[in-house]
């Protein structure tokens, strides 16, 4: 009971959000959960319908240069994220006509498709009854089945484990997939990692973590992200951004001037350069442009 209380609040409460529109093919799935990683629900929503209203299907998305695709990313982060999708969108075009592929091994061999991209893609577009777990699902999972107030560090295996034997409790496939849908919204909108919104829950009542008081979590944990500020990150992202915003290519003595370090400044270049993100003018070494 306690998974189709899940499922009957999903379909009554989940987040009117454009990729989940019956209409949404499985390119814009696709779009959708590379844009999601590690990005906001409200940043993504605009970019979305943006790239698909320019690039409706993986073909016109191919035959777009590069540098457009990444000056369209703009400042959503992780512009790899941006390349990999252009990427795909040629491969998909290259071996399946131009159709995004149903079998989960032929998804993973995309350009940035993981295990859980794959999944999500047959779960949410073509209505597979995967476990699609994400760190909201891995959460929920933790607290309502094991009374851990945090999931741990990822481990594939047993975390495909847990989400299939959570979907094993509900009958039918559309009910799995609504399941799998649910357990993502439970984590985002109230299983939160900060501040759990335990009253509004609708398996709270089954919940062993609630149930045992909330103990604090002592086990291992991931790894923190290094943060933004003055990172190397942030530099290729400076740069990036004066390219994304010239018609022309731009000297690097200029985009020196972005960055106070000068070694921090190389490493943002030649990793952007090995990337493929930007590339030398063709003309002249000593200014770049958005790769194409």
């Amino acid at each position: 009971m306690t998974m189709d209380a899940v499922v009957d609040w999903f379909e009554a409460s989940h987040r009117d959000l454009p990729w989940r529109s019956p209409d949404t093919t499985a390119w814009g799935v696709l779009v959708s959960e590379v844009m999601l990683q590690q990005t906001p629900v409200p940043r993504v929503v605009p970019l979305w319908m943006e790239w698909l209203d320019r690039w409706p299907t993986p073909e016109a998305c191919a035959q777009a240069q590069l540098s457009e695709v990444l000056t369209l990313w703009g400042r959503l982060g992780y512009p790899r994220r941006a390349k990999r999708l252009h990427e795909s969108a040629q491969a998909i075009v290259e071996r399946h006509n131009g159709e995004l592929p149903r079998d989960l091994a032929a998804l993973l061999a995309l350009p940035g498709v993981g295990d859980y991209t794959a999944r999500a893609i047959r779960s949410f577009a073509f209505g597979y009854p995967d476990p699609v777990v994400d760190t909201n699902v891995r959460r929920v999972l933790a607290r309502l089945e094991h009374g851990e107030a945090e999931a741990g560090p990822p481990r594939t295996a047993a975390d495909l484990r847990a989400g299939q034997e959570a979907l094993d409790q509900v009958s039918g496939a559309r009910r799995q997939v609504t399941l799998a849908k649910g357990l993502m919204e439970l984590g985002a909108v109230l299983c939160t990692a900060r501040k759990p919104r335990c009253g509004n829950c609708p398996v709270s009542s089954s919940c062993r973590w609630r149930a045992e008081d909330y103990p604090p979590y002592e086990g291992k944990r991931a790894s923190a992200q290094a943060r933004y500020e003055g990172s190397d990150r942030q530099a290729r992202g400076l740069v990036l951004r004066e390219l994304r915003a010239s018609d022309t290519p731009v000297p690097l003595s200029f985009l020196g001037t972005l960055v106070s370090d000068p070694q921090q400044f190389s490493r943002a270049i030649h990793s952007l350069v090995e990337d493929g993100l930007i590339r030398y003018a063709a003309d002249s070494d000593e200014s770049v442009e958005l790769g194409s």
